[in-house]
């Protein structure tokens, strides 16, 4: 290999082995290989590296997918995924903002972006195109040796306390990232994991499919989230590993309790077939957490991350796994939690965790100033507060939207929403602080109703009361038909608080 990345040495090794799954066919390690130097030698079109130009690509989840990411890697880019369900201001926000020099997209997805490359001047490739054989003889040597220091990805952050900001991975952050979960997580390479994620979030590109490509294992990818075939994957009974999302196990629930009891069964038999189930990317409600427990025999393992850090703490993959914890730092990750003078806090005190490692990002793309602010003396400031218990991490929320101060009091929104649930009128429920002049901040709570289910404001302050400390209880009651949602299904707090604003 003419490269220096580790995950294209790694591919070589496991050159036969089957690497990607899809609706169109079933690929080895050679075939990726060979397609992402194919789209490699394409963008690089007689230069000799990109030396890091930015590479935007929309496409759909699969194998072309995989080849069009490597191949941007391997010509020396840095990869820009777009999001799948993005609609066109966010799409013409990062080609903007990273200064795409390229753009590769789909068949399908071709016209959503090809305004979009023309009135920016930029090629615009179809990965098909990409991808067709061509009579010259593929030339690893053509393609130039890329440093693990280098830029290799842009990915955004869910914008949910801020206009979204490109995060920067280098290729040895991402390979940190992997080498954590690998090893904390127990990946091999017989392992076969079903991947159902969004590919523009660190979720789906790192703890999915670039832990199964480094470990030489087989990743199924669907091209979006179907209950149905999600199940009939599961009761087949071949797969190792599953990673969702809480709304994704929500949705699994539900379509497991309207089966037929022979249904349920195979299905149920199918999960307890797996050596690992892992929840993340939003807080994942206890309820739910048992609930999937009865259906698959799994306790889900719960997990911490962020864009910027990769995953920092982690529920262990031997040993017990607390409900409502996300676990403890994972090799090799320092963790310090600090109060608001920035002195190190008892562990029962909710205080903010900061994270350092090698899995922290670089910066944030074109924004020096917000990179600053995101350090203190070294550490990375998560904005999420915690608190220890027996030892493990719990999160109480984002100290800009989940931490509520009303009435001289600081009220954890995840806990509020936690209790709700239990509600049996509440389908689902989001909790945030709405602007009041008295009260500073009153809490507000935002449901969607279980169907032919009725629920006004006295009635949920008077249930609450009984199940949390008064100055907790909601003081706002809002009924909306859903809850807004980005891409993983995390709920966008400042776009529910708003709902509360006339």
């Amino acid at each position: 290999m003419s490269e220096h990345l580790p995950l294209v040495a790694r591919a070589a090794a496991h050159a036969e082995r089957t690497a990607i799954v899809d609706p169109t066919g079933t690929y080895s390690y050679a075939d990726l290989l060979e397609a992402s130097q194919r789209v490699a030698e394409t963008l690089l079109n007689g230069e000799q590296d990109l030396q890091e130009r930015r590479v935007a690509f929309l496409v759909t989840p699969g194998f072309p997918y995989v080849a069009a990411q490597w191949g941007v890697w391997r010509a020396g880019g840095v990869a820009v995924p777009l999001g799948l369900a993005h609609p066109t201001p966010e799409l013409e926000y990062v080609l903007d903002d990273t200064g795409a020099a390229q753009v590769i997209a789909d068949a399908a997805l071709l016209e959503r972006v090809r305004p979009l490359a023309e009135g920016r001047g930029l090629p615009l490739h179809e990965i098909d195109d990409l991808l067709k054989p061509t009579s010259e003889q593929a030339n690893e040597a053509s393609l130039p040796a890329v440093d693990s220091e280098r830029r290799a990805m842009i990915l955004y952050t869910s914008g949910t306390t801020s206009k979204p900001k490109g995060v920067v991975a280098t290729h040895a952050m991402i390979q940190a990232q992997v080498e954590t979960l690998v090893e904390a997580w127990g990946w091999t390479a017989d392992d076969r994991i079903l991947h159902v994620l969004p590919l523009h979030h660190v979720h789906g590109i790192i703890n999915v499919l670039s832990c199964a490509l480094w470990s030489g294992a087989l990743c199924e990818m669907l091209p979006k989230f179907d209950a149905a075939q999600i199940w009939e994957r599961f009761a087949a009974g071949d797969l190792t590993l599953f990673m969702a999302v809480p709304t994704v196990y929500a949705k699994l629930i539900a379509h497991w309790q309207a089966a037929s009891p022979a249904q349920q069964q195979a299905m149920s038999d199918g999960c307890r077939a797996m050596r690992l189930m892992v929840s993340g990317s939003a807080a994942l409600p206890v309820s739910t957490l048992e609930t999937w427990r009865e259906i698959s025999g799994h306790t889900l393992l719960e997990r911490y991350g962020m864009t910027e850090i990769g995953m920092a703490l982690s529920n262990p993959l031997h040993g017990e796994r607390v409900p409502g914890s996300v676990g403890s730092p994972l090799p090799g990750m320092e963790v310090r939690r600090v109060d608001e003078q920035g002195q190190a806090a008892a562990n029962d005190a909710p205080a903010e965790l900061q994270v350092r490692g090698p899995t922290v990002f670089r910066e944030y793309w074109g924004k020096p100033e917000a990179t600053r602010e995101a350090f203190v003396d070294g550490w990375f400031r998560t904005g999420d507060i915690t608190v220890i218990e027996n030892g493990v991490y719990r999160i109480l929320g984002r100290s800009s939207v989940d931490i509520i101060k009303t009435g001289g009091y600081k009220v954890s929104a995840l806990e509020v929403e936690e209790a709700l649930r239990e509600h049996e009128a509440i389908a689902e429920c989001a909790v945030v602080g709405v602007e009041d002049e008295e009260w500073g901040q009153r809490i507000g709570a935002c449901v969607v109703l279980r169907e032919g289910a009725s629920l006004d404001l006295a009635a949920l302050r008077e249930w609450s009361k009984e199940r949390l400390a008064s100055y907790k209880s909601p003081s706002l009651l809002l009924v909306v038909d859903e809850l807004p949602r980005n891409a993983m299904g995390k709920v966008q707090k400042r776009a529910v608080a708003a709902l509360f604003t006339p």
